[in-house]
């Protein structure tokens, strides 16, 4: 029966994913006071790409054309235009802690999405801790939105937040059983190289290329380059283990865990309702996370040795006439 078991994310995997998420958005706060978002996002793929070429190498000799092709779409939506829309967000002077909150409604969306795709209904256990979790991170950054944060910068990290949501959903769709998943660490030296060219590019057209001389952008570029390879490389190994769902439900504690950093890194007060917010998106990850029972797992084992189980592996354990079904995954999925 251990077999037939799926864990939640591993308490230190998950932790990991939280801080290191978090940090992104204090980095991106601090980097573009020093310089223009693309300037900082191109150096900060340059150096990655640079600390990673022994991987990326590896990475080349192993990927075929479509492989490429889908880690090119991959980059664009998960690393350009998502973390274009939050370091822009920040130069436009949106707070982290608004950024964050915009971002951790992406779990909603993952859930959403996958259950329209699948034409199936969400669990009374899956509304509550998305309506919590909503709930919590709209406490913690109502605070940021009360200081007249214009409408239209909002557009900024929403936009990114949708792409990151699309990205997340193509690539669970494109980890097939069959398919020998890419690890973790290739994957970031792929997706890396793509979004220097993509931001060198563009900084190259706008003539943002040039960095500043100061030691604080350079600073702010190491910032990003251990913040970025951490957040996405825990990302993508909770979504490898976990799924995506797991993946995103632990966003919802990023608002207050950056509210968190951003008391001591930027010298911002922690106000109660963060706290209380923080909690509450707690609640919800844990609602989230909990296990289907006994005879629900054993039931989810029938179907996966009959075939039946539907390709769903981005929407566990939601309802259907009654019975919750949770489809294999990739490889990393099914070695449990």
């Amino acid at each position: 029966m251990s077999r037939l078991r799926k864990p939640p994310a591993g308490p230190l995997r998950a932790a990991a994913l939280v801080l290191a998420w978090s940090s992104g958005f204090i980095g991106a706060e601090i980097g573009t006071r020093h310089a223009a978002a693309d300037t900082l996002l191109a150096w900060r793929f340059l150096v990655a790409t640079v600390i990673l070429l022994p991987v990326l190498g590896r990475a080349a000799r192993r990927l075929d054309r479509l492989e490429w092709a889908r880690q090119g779409v991959l980059a664009l939506l998960c690393q350009c235009l998502y973390l274009g829309g939050v370091f822009w967000a920040a130069s436009a002077g949106v707070p982290a802690g608004t950024s964050a909150l915009i971002a951790s409604l992406q779990p909603a969306l993952v859930l959403m999405a996958g259950a329209f795709l699948h034409s199936q209904r969400l669990t009374l256990r899956q509304g509550a801790g998305l309506a919590l979790g909503t709930a919590g991170v709209a406490l913690t950054a109502a605070s940021d939105l009360s200081t007249g944060v214009a409408a239209s910068t909002l557009l900024l990290p929403l936009a990114g937040m949708l792409c990151l949501t699309v990205g997340t959903l193509l690539q669970q769709w494109w980890s097939a059983p069959s398919r020998t998943p890419l690890p973790v660490l290739e994957t970031l030296a792929v997706q890396a190289a793509f979004s220097a060219v993509f931001f060198t590019g563009s900084t190259i057209a706008t003539g943002h290329l040039k960095p500043p001389a100061s030691a604080a952008f350079w600073f702010a570029v190491a910032w990003a380059v251990v913040a970025g390879l951490a957040s996405f490389g825990f990302y993508y190994l909770v979504i490898a283990r976990d799924g995506a769902p797991r993946a995103s439900a632990l966003l919802y504690l990023t608002p207050g865990t950056t509210a968190l950093w951003a008391v001591p890194m930027l010298g911002q007060p922690l106000p109660l309702i963060t706290v209380l917010g923080l909690v509450i998106s707690a609640s919800a990850v844990i609602l989230l996370h909990a296990r289907p029972d006994p005879v629900q797992r054993v039931q989810q084992a029938k179907e996966r040795q009959s075939g039946s189980a539907i390709r769903a592996d981005f929407v566990p354990e939601v309802s259907q006439t009654g019975q919750r079904q949770q489809a294999a995954g990739p490889r990393a999925h099914t070695e449990l």
